[in-house]
């Protein structure tokens, strides 16, 4: 891939025109910056409570001029069935239903919310409601949280089926989305699990379930870490991140090979012109297409619509200050060190074909490695998913998140 950068859900463009041959060359090449792990996990990945169900994702049929032109998985023939199963419980029921519920762009703005953070940055949130007219009191909020490059339009296929049963909160994180963007802000992981515990502690108002993807998901376990009001209610993690950047994952050989590049990339980021450059060919529609496809297994997902999701906050005003702030600061906590003092009920899911966080880097060995260790946690390894997998295959998503809550509820 090269030197491609975060635009997208973690990764960078084709920036220095290098041409992936086989996947180890291409893992090393796209984890330039934000790969977190090295190559792409193949057979020999550890797979926990893996799934055996036909892939059934529904897409709109507004995608289907787009999607003749690519490649599609040939697994997802059947994606335009539906089919109603019985069940004994709504979150059970939920699962069980083949359709996927989206929500439009166009919808999800007009939910779109400001809250004052800190007296001085605009940031933006939606909240829906559960339809259930009586829902269960034991039941908690749910707060949903975009990885790198992202926004809450990237949670377009999880929010309604959430919001069946749930209070379901979805944020963007300063520098990220329709949030400020300040010049000269400091991004840092610590500086988003702030963000979050005080959203809980103004705006949610109860114990909340925080749902994270990448970096979002450190974010949220560095949240739950540093919570002292008991405003955390349980973690779900979805191809947690080692870190803000590629600096974190030091004990790894491939980011041990290219860390010398990391370091030359940073120096070059300072240099206005230089990183104005590079923003510019990370953010044009085809190299974003480019990288989202190579991060998503399901290609289908890979729409016109996914791709104006990442574009659009670039042309924000301090787009590009948050990009090189991020890039090129310290990576933060290492969640290695942070999950085994959290005694909260956690939830791993994991894309195995997640070129960034592969089951075989350091990061996905050692979340594999957790439900031997601590009860509290439970880990689902999701076959043919990528490094999104609420957007890449949500059905196998909610098919283990859903039950998983109803339980916690209980």
């Amino acid at each position: 891939m090269g030197v491609t950068v975060i635009l997208c859900p973690h990764s960078l463009p084709k920036f220095l025109h290098l041409q992936p041959s086989t996947p180890n060359q291409k893992a090393v090449k796209t984890s330039c910056l934000l790969s977190y792990g090295g190559r792409r996990a193949g057979e020999g990945g550890v797979l926990l409570r893996q799934n055996n169900q036909p892939n059934t994702t529904t897409i709109k049929s507004s995608c289907i001029t787009t999607l003749r032109s690519m490649k599609l998985n040939s697994s997802s023939s059947s994606s335009s069935s539906r089919t109603a199963a019985k069940a004994t419980s709504a979150g059970a029921a939920a699962a069980a239903d083949d359709v996927v519920l989206e929500l439009e762009l166009g919808e999800i703005k007009d939910k779109y919310m400001k809250w004052n953070w800190k007296g001085q940055y605009a940031i933006n949130y939606v909240v829906s409601h559960p339809e259930n007219a009586n829902p269960n009191p034991n039941t908690p909020p749910l707060l949903l949280v975009h990885g790198f490059g992202a926004s809450i339009p990237h949670w377009r296929r999880n929010i309604k089926t959430l919001a069946k049963n749930y209070t379901v909160y979805a944020i963007d994180l300063i520098g990220f989305g329709a949030s400020d963007k300040p010049i000269g802000f400091s991004y840092t992981m610590e500086k988003w699990a702030e963000l979050i515990l005080d959203f809980l502690d103004e705006v949610v108002q109860k114990p909340t379930v925080l749902i994270g993807n990448s970096v979002g998901s450190l974010a949220c376990v560095i949240s739950a870490s540093e919570s002292k009001q008991g405003l955390v209610r349980g973690l779900v993690l979805l191809n947690c991140s080692g870190g803000m950047n590629n600096k974190a994952i030091v004990d790894d050989w491939r980011i041990k090979l290219i860390f010398p590049l990391l370091l030359l990339i940073d120096f070059l980021l300072q240099q206005r012109p230089i990183a104005s450059f590079i923003f510019e060919r990370v953010r044009q529609r085809e190299s974003l297409r480019n990288i989202l496809s190579s991060v998503y297994a399901n290609k289908e997902s890979v729409d016109d619509e996914l791709v104006e999701i990442i574009m659009e906050p670039t042309n924000d005003p301090g787009a590009l200050d948050a990009f090189v702030s991020i890039v090129t600061g310290p990576p933060g906590p290492n969640p290695v060190q942070l999950i085994p003092g959290i005694s909260l009920p956690i939830l791993v899911l994991w894309g195995d074909e997640d070129p960034f966080t592969p089951l075989d880097g350091p990061v996905g060995k050692y979340f594999s490695s957790l439900p031997s260790q601590q009860s509290n946690v439970s880990l689902s390894v999701l076959q043919g998913v990528g490094h999104c997998p609420h957007d890449d295959r949500p059905k196998l998503v909610h098919d283990r998140l859903l039950p998983w809550l109803a339980n916690l509820s209980t």
